[in-house]
């Protein structure tokens, strides 16, 4: 449990881009808190791989259990194991191959879709009462924010040059 509130350093004044760096420091920081905050404060008895797995799928479509197994961040022993019991559920269907008759892809299903939404807002009313008090000026602060943040997410993953893949 947590004893006291963290607080993000306190930094004097740098370059532009050193601040630039600090700024993406706290958001990756503040961001991974407030997932695992909202999960853990959600109902559910699902782990964050299989959330993950299934917003991958919906992100890109139908693919290889290896490739899904990188996408998601786990072993592919784990993603078979975390695609069984979506398979089970019928959140996820296999998918035969086009281009090699012995191999199988993995795509969500409309419940897997389904689900995965319930999920989100199940996560974000957890979250909700922490920012009921937000002014309307605050409010626009975080809906700008979330705009100038998703396009350069959602270019990273449409050209991944400029963003590399660890080890590259």
């Amino acid at each position: 449990m947590l004893t006291e509130p963290i607080t993000l350093p306190v930094r004097g004044d740098a370059g532009v881009e050193a601040e630039m760096h600090f700024l993406l420091t706290d958001l990756v920081q503040i961001a991974g808190r407030v997932t695992r905050l909202a999960h853990r404060s959600s109902q559910g008895s699902e782990g964050p791989a299989t959330w993950r797995t299934l917003a991958v799928l919906q992100q890109f479509g139908p693919m290889r259990l290896g490739e899904l197994a990188q996408h998601s961040q786990v072993a592919q022993p784990t993603m078979t194991k975390i695609v069984a019991g979506l398979v089970e559920r019928e959140w996820v269907k296999r998918i035969a191959d086009a281009s090699d008759a012995r191999a199988w892809q993995i795509g969500i299903s409309a419940k897997g879709i389904l689900k995965l939404t319930e999920w989100r807002s199940n996560l974000a009313g957890a979250l909700q009462p922490l920012f009921a008090d937000l002014s309307d000026d605050e409010r626009e602060t975080v809906r700008r924010a979330i705009d100038l943040i998703q396009p350069r997410i959602d270019q990273a993953y449409i050209d991944p040059d400029t963003f590399p893949a660890k080890g590259e």
